[in-house]
């Protein structure tokens, strides 16, 4: 999730052809270049700067006793009791955790502790921003300073989860360091500047998590009057801002950010009724939030960032509506409680039964906003199933260390809650709802459900802008392991090479031309030339036959020429651990390569085979080359990347068990 206010001056540079603008206005609207172009006016001429004043006085909103007696509902956390619940988890990744956030260490991206010596600078490179620069004049790209994404993690405070549910579970109170945190970034971020007064979605994210520990720690005698009220301000200066700025969400980016800030809206409005704009702040960020929604998510409840790990944000957000809402008495539209069931149906289908986990598919920047678990963060279990239980739905599972998410945010008892919290994270082993077959054809998803296989697939058109070029990719996931994945994101910021990579159709298990990407790469996250034709489906499969086959196809690669199209069958034989891919190219250029490529697991050889032919039936020579692999943002390693070339037009592939 990247803030990036200078895209358009990004793309308006010497490059940048008639052709080009006129498909940026064709994909994108009239309405979206006019707003781009009118706010780089805005940061140019300082507008901004007087729009957003970097001062800021204090205010009197409230008592703390007043606020403490005030009949607004949270989450009801304290309120339950853990007796026995919990009683044979050890929290041993909890207390690793809490013992770095003591030693000043904070975990980034669920994956890489760094030391915390200050909210400005970027741990990865050393670079530090200037803390009274006003927002609007910080890049969002710089090669020096790095990825900015670095400063703001340790800003959302996301860590604060860490340290209440290590109060909660071992009665030891955090309180001390929570408000100290919370006092020293308010010290050191002044209103309107540095680079963490720059994204809005990263300042409703803030000011949610420490609404939480506020609730948590309501009667806590380290809650004084003089701690409450600077907290107060930040937030009330902090939501001012971002409902200043809400139309740069709600135009120029349109995806999970305006979800996020019209959320925190709508409950900072409900939970601090004493802001004079709380009332106008609540009625907006509803209405906004049902319309985002409403947008965002298909009827078929695939999410139009073509995401996995952006759709649980978008899960985790509606947790917080549909809970918070429903805790004091309110109810959003139909719309909100039919995306929010299809969302958690269309999630758990693509879920992988022994890890929890989904294909690594779309952008992964290693957001989790709210991590309430010691789950690993590539399981969305705990998400899942927080949501399912706030809509009665059976997904399936069993109990484990998922569970806790759900007894911090539900609202009513579980069926599953007077069991006991182990420390095994596991599944039932198939769940008799979910077809053998599934597509989710609006946004191109198709998935092949057997006991201990999924066969993932996606071909489909872009109505909202793509953000890689992975059409028709494959993932096939067995006995809880991706054989065939999808090589991840790696990093937002970073030099051309493994941007265009990670981005692009190389790290997918799809067909390149050459070393073409399906789609024209412009700078940033621009792509050209959007694929418009593409088309899915499964066959039906008769009683007793021994075969699914997808077929799928796109036209594609339009910067080679006109009419070039990829077509894939992909036959799964049932109950075998056998598929067999065939892939033809027409219409491409006559010099050009047909290049099928694989991005194989570890394992992946230790167990299986994979043979490709031409249309001949010769055998296409094996290539592996060094390729990468990013299961976490901002890190990667080498792997191995299969290669089957032609110059002709046509690759049958087979992938078979070969041991045990």
């Amino acid at each position: 999730m990247k803030c990036s206010s200078d895209y358009v001056s990004q793309n308006m540079n010497s490059n940048f052809s008639p052709l080009l603008l006129f498909q940026l206005l064709k994909n994108m609207g009239l309405r979206y270049v006019v707003f781009r172009i009118w706010y780089a006016l805005q940061q140019k001429t300082g507008w901004l700067k007087i729009r957003f004043p970097k001062h800021a006085d204090q205010k009197e909103f409230i008592t703390l006793n007043k606020w403490r007696n005030l009949p607004v509902l949270f989450f009801k956390m304290k309120e339950k009791q853990n007796g026995e619940l919990f009683k044979n988890q050890n929290f041993d990744t909890l207390k690793e955790h809490v013992l770095a956030i003591h030693q000043n260490k904070f975990l980034y991206f669920s994956s890489v502790y760094y030391k915390n010596t200050d909210w400005h600078t970027n741990p990865e490179t050393g670079f530090k921003y200037n803390q009274s620069q006003h927002w609007s004049n910080i890049p969002d790209f710089s090669q020096e300073a790095g990825d900015i994404k670095y400063v703001w993690e340790i800003s959302r405070f996301t860590f604060l989860y860490d340290l209440i549910r290590y109060d909660f579970h071992f009665q030891d109170d955090q309180s001390v360091l929570v408000f100290s945190k919370i006092e020293s970034w308010i010290d050191a971020n002044p209103v309107n500047c540095g680079p963490n007064w720059k994204c809005s979605q990263e300042i409703t994210l803030r000011v949610l998590n420490w609404t939480f520990a506020l609730q948590y720690y309501k009667n806590s005698p380290n809650l004084t009057e003089q701690i409450f009220n600077k907290i107060i301000n930040s937030i009330y200066k902090q939501m001012q801002h971002v409902e200043q700025n809400i139309n740069f969400s709600r135009i120029a980016v349109r995806n999970n950010h305006v979800i996020t800030e019209t959320l925190g809206l709508y409950v900072i409005g409900l939970l601090y009724p004493f802001f004079p704009e709380s009332n106008r702040w609540k009625k907006k960020g509803k209405k906004w939030f049902e319309e985002e929604i409403s947008y965002q998510i298909y009827e078929d409840g695939t999410f139009l960032q073509f995401s996995m790990n952006y759709h649980r944000v978008v899960v985790q957000l509606l947790t917080w509506a549909i809970a918070s809402a429903e805790i004091n008495g309110e109810q959003w539209s139909e719309t909100i409680y039919d995306r929010a069931k299809k969302s958690v149906q269309f999630l758990r289908t693509c879920q992988d039964d022994k890890t929890g986990w989904l294909p690594n598919y779309g952008n992964n920047d290693g957001a989790l906003f709210f991590p309430l678990t010691d789950c690993h963060f590539r399981d969305f279990r705990p998400q899942l199933g927080a949501l399912a239980d706030l809509l009665n739905m059976d997904l399936g599972y069993k109990t484990g260390l998922w569970q806790e998410e759900m007894f911090w945010i539900g609202i009513h008892e579980s069926k599953e809650s007077a069991r006991e919290f182990g420390d095994a994270c596991i599944l039932s082993s198939s769940h008799s709802s979910f077809p053998l077959i599934s597509a989710f054809p609006k946004s191109g998803y198709y998935i092949l459900r057997e006991t201990n296989t999924i066969t993932f697939l996606r071909c489909g058109t872009y109505e909202n802008r793509p953000f890689q070029a992975d059409n028709l990719h494959l993932d096939i996931w067995v006995d809880g392991e991706n054989i065939l994945r999808d090589a991840g994101s790696y990093k937002y910021n970073t030099d051309e090479k493994w941007s265009r990579y990670f981005m692009g159709t190389a790290s997918h298990n799809t067909v390149m031309l050459d070393d073409h990407d399906q789609m024209r790469k412009g700078s940033g996250f621009i792509w050209y030339d959007w694929i418009k034709k593409g088309k899915g489906r499964w066959r039906k499969i008769e009683e007793g036959t021994k075969d699914a086959v997808f077929e799928g196809e796109f036209e594609g690669f339009r910067q080679l020429g006109k009419g070039i199209k990829h077509r894939r069958k992909v036959k799964k034989k049932i109950g075998r651990l056998y598929w067999e891919v065939e892939d033809w190219i027409e219409n491409a250029p006559a010099e050009m390569m047909m290049n099928q490529l694989w991005h194989p697991s570890e394992i992946f050889f230790e167990q299986f085979s994979i043979q490709a032919f031409d249309e001949n039936d010769d055998e296409i020579s094996l290539s592996i080359s060094p390729g990468w692999y990013s299961g976490f943002y901002g890190e990667k390693e080498e792997s191995k990347q299969v290669t089957f070339s032609s110059n002709k037009r046509y690759i049958r592939t087979v992938i078979k068990k070969v041991t045990g």
